[in-house]
């Protein structure tokens, strides 16, 4: 059997399924080439799903959408943080995060929350996910 190195190093061999789920021309759903692009899909499923909603797994998820929906203060932005570490730290150990930056813009209801992470597997090559929620309309 292959090692996680090398199939993350071969370019035939696919790693993952990418989210959000989607039709590819080479096979019923698009796929990942690296880890590092799997943990990319991973980590935004992760955030997206709240506890509870996956069948059979009532602890996977975080409470990212519940939370940037509350009042937007130094506390929640804390809070938000806080959640994105916790989830992933639990369900996602070999992910490194290595920044998390949260813009709280309480005038525009907008929150932008950029997570720069790597995996362990190459902990010096790192993605970017962005998520922006824009809540309510001005």
């Amino acid at each position: 059997m292959a090692s996680v190195r090398e199939i993350n190093n071969n370019e035939d061999i696919k790693v993952g399924i990418r989210f959000p789920l989607g039709r590819s021309p080479q096979g019923f759903f698009n796929s990942t080439d690296t880890v590092l692009e799997q943990a990319k899909s991973n980590i935004r499923n992760l955030l997206l799903t709240s506890p509870g909603e996956r069948v059979m797994q009532p602890e996977f998820g975080s409470s990212l959408k519940q939370q940037v929906f509350e009042n937007i203060s130094n506390i929640s932005v804390d809070g938000i943080e806080t959640s994105i570490r916790d989830a992933i730290g639990r369900q996602l150990p070999y992910v490194i995060i290595n920044e998390i930056a949260i813009d709280a813009k309480p005038d525009d209801n907008m929150i932008n929350i950029s997570i720069e992470f790597s995996v362990t597997l190459n902990p010096d090559v790192f993605d970017t996910l962005t998520f922006n929620f824009n809540i309510g309309d001005n």
